[in-house]
């Protein structure tokens, strides 16, 4: 499996003129934040992503969790990317929790299969 690192940044508008409004808007949010989201800025929100394919299967969450109204905008960008993005004002959140140091792997990493890889072709290549 290829480990590449991406963002998504989701940005969103909702109206909260009525009572059934507020609600789509705080269902929304919760999912968000149930999700993994992070809040970036008011009505922008990211998560780190593994790779293409965890981007594919959240892209169907949110698509099957969208409100009714207002406008919802996904921008996908690899993390070398979002990393690049100048802060012109105010501070970057440094927190584990918006960095790739949150990422456990359960199992081996992808580290030790490619040293595991080359330790079987070196003792294949020994025996012979």
């Amino acid at each position: 499996m290829n480990y590449r690192f991406m963002r998504l940044l989701l940005m969103f508008d909702m109206p909260t003129l009525t009572t059934d409004d507020r609600r789509q808007y705080r269902r929304f949010r919760k999912f968000l934040l149930a999700e993994g989201f992070l809040m970036h800025q008011y009505s922008i929100y990211t998560k780190l992503l593994l790779n293409d394919t965890a981007n594919t299967a959240m892209m169907g969450r949110i698509k099957k969790n969208k409100p009714t109204k207002g406008f919802v905008t996904v921008l996908k960008v690899t993390e070398k990317q979002y990393a690049r993005m100048e802060y012109l004002h105010g501070e970057k959140d440094m927190s584990v929790a918006n960095s790739d140091e949150r990422v456990v792997f359960l199992g081996k990493s992808p580290l030790e299969e490619v040293s595991n890889e080359s330790d079987t072709k070196n003792k294949l290549s020994e025996s012979e």
